[in-house]
């Protein structure tokens, strides 16, 4: 690990790695244009939401009894989204994933940022966003709204950490071999030095905010789901709404986690560190959770149908067969036909089929946030005059901004830290395969002619049980 604390301005000492600190030293012309494109988007989302201010939210097609409309889905979706970066990356640590440890930086940073846009999506439906401070000034500890408020800030905060804790390292590579910003580097990387007492700290921190982050990105999207399920609406009033946001908040996060790492390969040309491998590994998770998805999908609505309680199925109908069908049924074909087709087949299970899978995946996940908002509202329990939701330019432009906005930042963040850990890259060419082959010796029978092996606990590595035994 010398190498990474050897301070110089030449990017010779990172060998073949040099090519991640490439986009942050040089900026071309494609990303410019990437820039200007997105930020037209983020302009239209301005536009729209300052007439929105101004107007009063008049100008959308939220109306009584539909007063949650895109902005609540768009807050679900991107919640969902989150998870990609807290589940996926923690889970693949724990469990010594050696693949894991080129993609693991895309994954925390979609959770980091995709969170601010989730919760900037229920400022913007509140319409005066000062009226989020009585949440907090008037708190009930009964409120589910309560409930989300606390999960999400402290979702947002263990992964920030989270994300910065293996950024340490890498930073301190950007001291050292770059003279861009070298203030703001020397001042995030804390001093590093890569001493080997600095690595077990790091590692150990690591570890405990890897276990940490779990559970409460699994409470996060429950408490989200516990804003419907607690009340007493059609079709939103049911025990399954927990394990479900949480299976389709991990289904949506993964879809994400493939587009972006398939936009990284193809914009910095990191096609040795984003291999078809780690596509098809995802792919696979993504075919998995397209079954789950599945699964309760139809638990859901066969209880439904079942108990054929009168204002449930007026729901249930309004889904099948009636305003929301084409939704309802464009969603089947997303999230699970289309996917299932293309992932269940390994000749399909491509990085551009995973990627066409994926994009389905998102759009039918979005769907489905839609037709769970809007037809129960359309649909109460009590009496009503006929209201139809339709939503308007202004809200499809404040989210088209906003979608603009995440991709926006997720692309500057590239701009300023390199989107593959150097350190954990070095550090798996160095140390990963022996430790690899190690534990498959320990979980296989030893052979005759192969010498049993016991774990070195000071080292990390394995050596052979002769050799312990002074044979």
């Amino acid at each position: 690990m010398s190498a990474l604390a050897a301070p110089s301005h030449s990017l010779s000492g990172l060998g073949e790695d040099a090519i991640l600190i490439e986009p942050i030293i040089r900026t071309t012309a494609r990303f410019y244009l990437f820039t200007g494109f997105l930020l037209s988007f983020v302009l239209l989302g301005v536009v729209a939401y300052v007439h929105q201010y101004r107007s009063g939210l008049g100008v959308t097609g939220l109306n009584r009894p539909v007063y949650w409309g895109v902005y609540i889905t768009n807050f679900v979706f991107f919640i969902g989204i989150s998870h990609a970066g807290t589940l996926i990356s923690a889970i693949l640590r724990i469990v010594g994933a050696e693949w894991r440890r080129t993609i693991t930086r895309s994954a925390e940073v979609i959770t980091v940022m995709v969170l601010l846009f989730g919760v900037g999506s229920i400022l913007i439906d509140l319409g005066r966003p000062d009226r989020m401070l009585n949440v907090v000034k008037h708190a009930h500890l009964q409120s589910p709204l309560l409930w989300d408020v606390c999960s999400i800030s402290v979702y947002l905060t263990c992964s920030t950490i989270y994300l910065y804790l293996p950024l340490i390292p890498d930073i301190a590579i950007l001291r050292d071999h770059t003279s861009k910003r070298r203030w703001l580097y020397r001042t995030l990387a804390l001093g590093w030095k890569g001493t080997p007492r600095q690595y077990r700290v790091l590692e150990t921190l690591m570890a405990v905010m890897a276990v940490l982050v779990i559970p409460v990105a699994i409470s996060v999207h429950t408490v989200v789901s516990f804003v419907f399920a607690m009340t007493i609406q059609p079709m939103w009033h049911s025990a399954i709404f927990g394990p479900f946001f949480v299976v389709g908040a991990i289904f949506s996060g993964i879809a994400a986690l493939i587009c972006a790492m398939a936009l990284i390969r193809w914009g910095y040309g990191l096609g040795a560190y984003l291999k078809p491998i780690h596509f098809n590994n995802l792919g696979l998770l993504l075919l998995v959770m397209s079954l789950l998805w599945l699964y309760f999908t139809a638990s859901e609505f066969l209880t439904t149908f079942y108990g054929h309680e009168p204002s449930h199925m007026a729901v249930f109908n309004a889904k099948f067969y009636g305003p929301y069908a084409p939704h309802f049924w464009t969603m089947c074909l997303t999230c699970f036909v289309i996917p299932f087709v293309i992932l269940c087949n390994r000749k399909t299970r491509t990085i551009a089929g995973t990627v066409v899978a994926s994009i389905s995946v998102n759009i039918g996940m979005y769907l489905e946030r839609y037709i769970i908002v809007v037809p129960s509202l359309s649909n109460p329990r009590l009496p009503h005059e006929p209201a139809v939701y339709g939503p308007t330019w202004v809200e499809w432009g404040i989210f088209s901004g906003c979608f603009a906005a995440f991709v926006l930042a997720y692309a500057l963040f590239t701009k300023f830290f390199p989107i593959v850990s150097i350190w954990e890259v070095k550090e798996g060419r160095e140390k990963a395969v022996a430790e690899v082959s190690g534990r498959i010796r320990q979980y296989l029978p030893a052979s005759p002619d192969t010498p049993e092996v016991e774990p070195d606990d000071e080292h990390g590595t394995t050596t052979p049980m002769v050799e312990v035994a002074g044979v």
